[in-house]
Parts: C-alpha cells; structure tokens; sequence
C-alpha cells in the first residue's frame, strides 16, 4: 500500500534490526530510545505501510528492498 518514501532512514533502521530478530526493548538499547518510544514508532510505521504487525512491516520492507 506505501512506497519507500514513506520511511524515514530512522523507520529503515527500526525495521532492518526488528528483521535481525531484536526485540523492541534490544532495537531501544541499539538506538539509543525508549522501549516506549520505539513501540510508538513501530506502530507508526505499521500504520504508514498499512500492514497489521511489524512482521508485516519487515516482510513489507523486504519484498520491496528497503532492508
């Protein structure tokens, strides 16, 4: 449903380190944020991609070549 414009180089980050299997509090530590926030920025993207889980935002991310 996006494009790959719709990410910010910080969303391709969140996504490419969710793809390397970290959990959000581990993507948070890497970061440099809050749990709280990276959870927040996560369902932003999920929102912005219009995929239900950040599964699907990773899956997304990878067809597409993003990450």
């Amino acid at each position: 449903m996006g494009t790959e414009t719709e990410l910010t180089c910080g969303d391709v980050v969140l996504l490419g380190l969710l793809a390397d299997g970290l959990s959000p509090e581990e993507v948070a530590g890497r970061v440099g944020l809050s749990g709280r926030t990276v959870r927040r920025r996560i369902r932003a993207v999920c929102d912005r991609l219009g995929v239900a889980t950040p599964i699907e935002a990773v899956v997304w991310a990878v067809r597409r070549g993003v990450i």
